[in-house]
């Protein structure tokens, strides 16, 4: 059983999986999507979530830096209530303030082109959050 953790955004969502013990997260992918065209992260989902037999769902949520939260925010939640409900796992929101500039500069630092941070950038911040609630919960999620 492993827990998976996304980095939604408007056009795209990164995807990071726990190894089997929860102690480490990989990223996976990220799913490229249109609006009008949402059966496209249904379809993947339920893909990654029967090959890695996910047991858990943790979900970005991005705050203002004050704490409050934004209508990005709002839709991160109404995606995590989605998750919930179509898939019948426990979901957790888990603030993700930041993650997605210590994301770029990890890249940066690595030598990344800009046109492959690009194309890595949202399964990064999925890492990020995955490994960031895992260091947090340990084995107890």
């Amino acid at each position: 059983m492993r827990t998976m953790g996304l980095d939604f955004g408007s056009k795209t969502i990164g995807v990071a999986i726990s190894d089997a013990l929860g102690f480490t997260a990989q990223g996976i992918e990220t799913i490229h999507y249109e609006q009008h065209n949402k059966h496209v992260i249904d379809e993947r989902l339920t893909s990654l979530i029967k090959t890695y037999d996910v047991n858990k769902v943790i979900v970005g949520l991005p705050k203002n830096m004050n704490g409050t939260i934004g209508p990005t925010g709002e839709a991160c939640q109404t995606f995590a209530e989605r998750i919930k409900k179509k898939y019948r796992l426990p979901v957790e929101l888990w603030d993700e303030r930041l993650t997605t500039m210590a994301a770029e500069r990890m890249l940066i630092s690595a030598d990344v082109s800009r046109k492959k941070r690009k194309k890595v950038i949202d399964k990064m911040a999925a890492v990020l959050i995955l490994q960031s609630y895992l260091d947090r919960h340990g084995m107890k999620g």
